[in-house]
């Protein structure tokens, strides 16, 4: 009896056990099913993914919004918009998109992230409305795009303040640019400015921001407002209207990354606007110029918002709760460049209350972190050169020792690993020379921080040697990657038409911080403006190398910079001279080889006049030293009028 019943038992226990298996695997399979027919969300970027800010935003969503436990699909359509130019085409792509998902894939949920999708989506004249909207990375100022039959360089766009003026059920965060307050802060430490010049760029940023600075200045009658529009401007028309800017002016920064050619512009095109007039105030409303050029700002905390992004999608999605907005604002904050204010005789006294400062004085560690950590990269990138040269050097080696099998070919052999092998042998000699001198400065001075027995100014000056050198190696191994791209013809010139005369004011303002006290820059141009088509980087290159062998030999007198254009030759001239110690006959027939120093103490690659010969032959000139001139070194070089094609 109880066999029968411990069977029966087992019976029900069995059958139990697999009623509860198989609603595991109904339910599981429900799961998958459920998950599978989610409706996704959808995120529509202005970029391409590889833009860094946008994919770090993308990929800090979705940790977060899986973290929570959200399960939709997430589906990316990158618009990849570049300049302003392209405007008419984006709102087409937008209508595209949300045709694509407006049937059975319509999304969940639509996150928009960028300017240009933000305003492609509000130009749309139907757009999902049940459909709740996100928003990163936007202005709440915005303009409505144009269609392709409009002239965008004349084109006048009214700024429209998009939550007032569109109907949109839209969540997020937006930035506010305050026009308002920056100009309040302007006038208050320059009560008698009378014009306000403001710098925008040929990006929809730029004309949006610039639209809205129009609006916005008609509360300030009294100052008049000077565009400097960047659909109008390349970067040097630029650099000539603020040379010309009037009295009692005030320079306020927009937004500057494009210009009127469509060309691409970091830091650098800015630093070359602050050399146009260096004593005239600068503002900035987006950030940019801050920390090298302009004074201060009112301009929004900028941040990434990823994942707020994600939290707000999950409760949208999630929650059930109706749709309502959780649109938040990012905040605006006052930012000042002390070293700045300092130079225009401000104290923090004269600033708003909780001022954020950029380039305050900090402790000697935290000032000095990136050059020491240069130093070590720059040791490992060299070690790692050393092992690249010693494999290839060990390769040549077994390879000779191989062919010595064959008496025919032999002696051919034998005369291109001996050659090879001279050729190494004198690059590892030289590069070890070159690179023995600061490298010991690097590690000696580095030991010797470690000690805690000299003054905060003995280890301040031990950083400014440790710098010096480490200057020194990065040139050594820019100049050697130059010339390495220059012999094998990897490095391809970039034509553009610039300004000869500007280009030569710049390069001489670039290498005088060099010049020593006693000897003067003398450039006399023959006209006030010229033309020329060519690889202005190159060009630069040569002629700062030129400037800065003459500022190494130069102790006193003059170094001129003579510019000469040959109408018959059809070509321009250039000659750097100085009143140095000049140029042994001997040496000028070697001057232009590889690390050739006219003299082994003083500090240089020895790769400078090199680099020189081989790019100026590819600019289609040639190079070569004045023979007949006595009072120093003059090294000539010609450029032709027209691009060799």
């Amino acid at each position: 009896m109880f066999r029968a019943f411990e069977k029966e038992t087992g019976m029900i226990l069995r059958l139990g056990t697999g009623v509860f298996i198989l609603c595991v695997i109904i339910f599981r399979t429900f799961s998958c099913w459920a998950v599978a027919n989610e409706r996704p969300i959808l995120i529509i970027s202005s970029y391409n993914p590889e833009a860094y800010q946008t994919a770090q935003n993308i990929s800090e969503f979705i940790e977060e919004y899986k973290s929570l436990g959200g399960m939709q699909p997430v589906i990316i359509e990158n618009m990849n918009c570049k300049s302003f130019s392209e405007a008419p085409m984006w709102k087409s792509h937008m209508h595209e998109i949300l045709v694509k998902y407006s049937e059975k894939n319509r999304p969940s949920l639509i996150i928009l992230l960028g300017q240009e999708a933000w305003a492609s989506y509000i130009s749309q004249d139907n757009i999902m409305p049940e459909v709740p909207l996100l928003c990163g990375m936007v202005s709440r100022n915005a303009i409505i795009l144009p269609d392709d039959k409009v002239v965008l360089s004349d084109w006048e766009p009214e700024s429209m303040d998009v939550l007032q003026e569109r109907n949109f059920k839209v969540g997020g965060f937006l930035y506010e640019y305050d026009v308002e307050k920056n100009i309040e802060l302007i006038q208050r430490l320059y009560p008698d400015v009378r014009h306000i010049a403001f710098i925008s760029d040929n990006s929809y940023g730029g004309v949006s921001l610039l639209a809205h600075v129009k609006k916005e200045m008609r509360r300030f009658p009294e100052l008049g407002l000077i565009c400097l529009d960047g659909r109008k401007h390349t970067i040097y028309t630029i650099v000539d209207e603020i040379a010309a800017l009037p009295e009692k002016t005030v320079i306020l920064m927009g937004t500057w990354r494009v210009d009127k050619n469509e060309g691409y512009f970091m830091k650098n095109a800015t630093y070359t606007m602050m050399s146009a007039n260096p004593k005239i105030p600068v503002f900035s409303m987006t950030s940019i110029g801050l920390g090298y050029w302009a004074l201060g700002g009112y301009i929004p905390e900028y941040r990434n918002v990823g994942r707020d992004l994600g939290r707000q999608a999950y409760e949208t999605i999630h929650s059930n709760r109706e749709y309502k907005n959780v649109l938040q604002f990012i905040p605006n904050g006052y930012s000042f460049d002390l070293q700045k204010v300092k130079e225009f005789g401000f104290s923090e006294k004269d600033l708003p209350k909780d001022v954020e400062f950029l380039n305050k004085d900090v402790s000697f560690w935290v000032k000095y972190k990136v050059q020491l950590l240069f130093i070590g990269l720059t040791f490992g990138f060299l070690l790692f050169g050393f092992i690249i040269t010693l494999y290839f050097y060990l390769r040549t080696k077994r390879l000779k020792d191989e062919l010595e099998d064959s008496e025919v070919e032999l002696v051919a052999a034998k005369e291109r690993a001996e050659e090879s092998d001279r050729l190494k042998t004198a690059f590892l000699a030289n590069m070890s020379h070159e690179i023995r001198t600061p490298l010991n400065a690097i590690v000696g001075f580095s030991n010797v921080l470690i000690s805690e027995d000299f003054s905060l100014e003995e280890q301040k000056n031990f950083v400014e040697i440790i710098q010096t050198n480490s200057d020194l190696l990065l040139r050594l191994v820019n100049d050697i990657l130059d010339i390495s791209r220059l012999e094998t013809g990897k490095l391809q010139l970039t034509y553009e038409t610039c300004d000869l005369i500007l280009l030569c004011h710049g390069v001489l303002a670039t290498t005088s911080p060099a010049k020593k006290a006693g000897v003067s820059y003398v450039f006399e141009p023959p006209v006030e403006s010229f033309e020329l088509e060519t690889d202005v980087q190159r060009l630069q290159q040569i002629l700062i190398n030129l400037m800065s062998n003459a500022n190494k030999f130069t102790e006193a007198g003059e170094i001129r910079l003579e510019l000469k254009i040959d109408e018959a030759k059809k070509q321009v001239v250039f000659a750097i001279s100085d009143t140095g110690c000049g140029i042994p006959e001997e040496k000028q027939e070697v001057v232009f080889d590889r690390f050739s120093k006219l003299n082994e103490y003083v500090q240089g690659t020895g790769l400078g006049l090199a680099i020189c010969r081989i790019t100026v032959n590819m600019l289609g000139g040639e190079i070569w030293v004045d023979r007949s001139y006595k009072k120093g070194a003059r090294f000539v070089f010609t450029h032709p009028m027209t691009r060799s094609r």
